[in-house]
């Protein structure tokens, strides 16, 4: 072979397409193993190497990602939510990987954010993260994705924007939370969380739990859902209304970790034992989940895949490839906040 060896070359000698070389030497999640392992070996047949700066004048691109969290409220000055921190990690890996930079900036939600990025050269494509209220931000994205931004956004896929969303399957983990509470006997169920269409994701895990409890052919009490952003304040405030309505409750479902943890401290100060008078499971896993007393039952999101996720899909998006949604299964940890089973 005269020349040096493109990816197309690569292609043919795998007889796949040159976007699955691409993916697959990005070690991407969306090639299989048997097919990374081929296109690698002919990849180094052939003494194949990547030019990040040629191809980066080809392209006219940065080679840089543009990761933007934000504002969100909190217990500390950070003012970001500890689930994203913990998503941090893998996406600068992968962003390493792919021969990308990453550039990570703080955002408040009412400043002019889309349009800073939008019109500028600084990054290729964007990563949203953030809670926040969905409705606050959403004319944003219709600009986004009018302008052709590439962008992917971690959360809820919505019907208003048609822009690839990463996140899990917020309804069945309701579910999971719930059943489970139901199998250990638990009868008279609380939610606390928002659960309004500016907070899609705490609204599909609320709406989860409440088709468990009719699968189980229990009450579901709207009286007994209390709003609550994601911080432990509104949690601790939610916590001490449900209390005082004197309702006889053994469960509350709750819809983010960071919440729960407000729950727990205002039973502890109401003299509640946790889980001998009230069960509590949490959604997330953030690392002080296992940490509260008692340890919380939640429901795991993997945030390293979703940051692998996050990374491929706005590269994928860059390159002019088509790309859809990709919702990950939640998994279930046990821990002591939800106690033996009440039926034995």
């Amino acid at each position: 072979m005269k020349g040096k060896a493109t990816s197309f070359d690569i292609a043919y000698r795998a007889g796949v397409s040159q976007s699955t070389v691409s993916r697959a030497l990005r070690n991407s999640p969306l090639v299989s193993e048997k097919t990374k392992e081929k296109i690698r070996e002919i990849a180094k047949e052939l003494n194949y190497t990547v030019d990040k700066n040629a191809s980066s004048l080809r392209s006219q691109t940065s080679t840089t990602l543009a990761l933007l969290l934000f504002e969100d409220p909190s217990s500390d000055d950070s003012l970001v939510n500890p689930f994203f921190l913990s998503m941090l990690g893998s996406i600068t890996k992968e962003c390493g990987i792919l021969g990308y930079d990453l550039l990570v900036s703080f955002q408040e939600l009412d400043a002019d954010w889309h349009s800073v990025f939008k019109d500028s050269n600084k990054a290729d494509g964007l990563i949203l993260l953030g809670y926040g209220n969905y409705l606050d931000y959403e004319s944003k994205l219709h600009e986004l994705v009018n302008h052709g931004t590439p962008f992917v956004r971690w959360g809820a896929e919505t019907q208003s924007v048609k822009a690839s969303s990463i996140g899990c399957d917020n309804f069945h983990g309701g579910q999971q939370i719930t059943e489970h509470l139901v199998g250990l006997g638990r009868k008279r169920f609380a939610f606390v969380g928002n659960v309004d269409d500016g907070s899609p994701e705490f609204l599909a895990r609320y709406q989860g739990h409440c088709a468990a409890l009719k699968e189980a052919r229990l009450n579901v009490d709207k009286n007994l859902q209390r709003d609550a952003v994601n911080t432990e304040e509104a949690g601790y405030l939610a916590t001490t209304s449900l209390l005082s309505t004197k309702t006889d409750i053994d469960a509350i479902v709750v819809a983010s970790d960071l919440i729960a943890t407000g729950v727990l401290r205002a039973l502890e100060d109401k003299g509640v034992r946790v889980p001998e008078d009230i069960a509590i499971v949490g959604f997330d896993d953030i690392p002080v989940a296992r940490y509260t007393k008692p340890a919380l039952t939640t429901c795991r999101q993997d945030s390293a895949q979703a940051g692998v996720l996050l990374v491929d899909k706005l590269v994928a998006l860059i390159n002019g490839e088509e790309t859809s949604s990709n919702f990950m299964q939640t998994e279930l940890i046990v821990r002591d906040s939800c106690g033996a089973n009440l039926k034995q």
